[in-house]
């Protein structure tokens, strides 16, 4: 997946607020500072880290803008710091897959694998969209689980681990409350996206995502699109069918600058999204911008053309 070329937004994105390091190659745990919790990307890290507090140290194997959790290849090191740690948070659904085969080594780690936690009803039938980052109600169970991990680890710090998971949801809470006011807003909206990254925020949003299914797929298995889905994808922005382009920041290719040039010159805005933290914000000031973005583009949209 996501061959296309990959931009620098940052390099090594780093957390602000929040500090989460970059595994290296010594042992992670060290029971004399706690337990030690290892996320795939810096953006389970941020969510960890958001529960652990002061008490547990957090560690991401990937903070760079420009790494691909779908192609990542891990380090030994990499592999010693999962191994060791007393906890292993990541995405799932072959998200990173990588994250796997190592556990597969080691099976007595515990781990929390945020796609699991999908809402049953949205893995019934074809397989679910696995940007699960997106959508808040598995991040607040990812969030809880992080925290009875934590607690049953070190039952001195329980119910501090227990409080901030409480506290990320309320805050969750307001953001997804934010994402229905756009769908109520412009309860018509809809839009198309070069990757459905934002799927679970367009979802509970209400706003209808009428990207053509051959054209998701091949940008999903990081291939061109063929002829005719572009050529669809270019109709719903020059006929005005759309409200605005859901443009993943990380991924460019000369099909999405192709896009993106013709929703500037039809007028129609442009949503930018990521897979991995703009720097100098934590999980929650990352959805909440983006949610905030998406509601301010939606607002100067022409209107749609039925």
């Amino acid at each position: 997946m996501h061959s296309t070329v990959r931009t620098v937004l940052a390099t090594g994105v780093a957390m602000a607020a929040l500090t989460v390091s970059a595994c290296g190659g010594a042992p992670s745990h060290d029971d004399s500072h706690g337990p030690t919790v290892v996320a795939s990307t810096n953006v389970w890290a941020s969510l960890a880290q958001a529960v652990a507090g002061e008490y547990a140290k957090v560690n991401a194997i990937l903070t760079s803008a420009t790494d691909d959790p779908h192609s990542y290849e891990v380090t030994p090191s990499n592999a010693a710091a999962i191994a060791d740690a007393t906890l292993v948070v990541y995405n799932g659904g072959g998200y990173d897959h990588w994250v796997d085969d190592v556990l597969a080594a080691h099976q007595n780690v515990a781990k929390i694998d945020a796609y699991s936690l999908l809402d049953s009803a949205a893995t019934s039938g074809e397989p679910a969209n696995e940007h699960v980052f997106y959508d808040l109600d598995v991040t607040k169970r990812v969030a809880s689980t992080i925290a009875d991990r934590l607690a049953s680890d070190d039952p001195a710090h329980a119910d501090a681990y227990r409080a901030n998971a409480a506290e990320f949801g309320r805050k969750a809470d307001v953001i997804a409350e934010s994402e229905r006011a756009i769908g109520r807003k412009h309860p018509e909206a809809a839009v198309a996206a070069t990757e459905p990254v934002a799927h679970y925020l367009l979802a509970n949003a209400g706003i209808a995502d009428l990207t053509p299914a051959g054209f998701a797929n091949a940008s999903e298995l990081g291939n061109d699109p063929s002829p005719g889905d572009l050529a669809s994808m270019l109709d719903l922005i020059t006929q005005h069918r759309i409200l605005a382009l859901v443009v993943n920041k990380q991924t460019e290719s000369a099909v999405t600058k192709q896009l993106q040039e013709a929703a500037g010159k039809a007028g129609v805005p442009t949503v930018e999204v990521t897979e991995t933290l703009p720097e100098g914000m934590d999980y929650l000031d990352w959805q909440r911008t983006t949610v905030e973005s998406l509601a301010a583009q939606l607002d100067r949209a022409p209107a749609l053309n039925r």
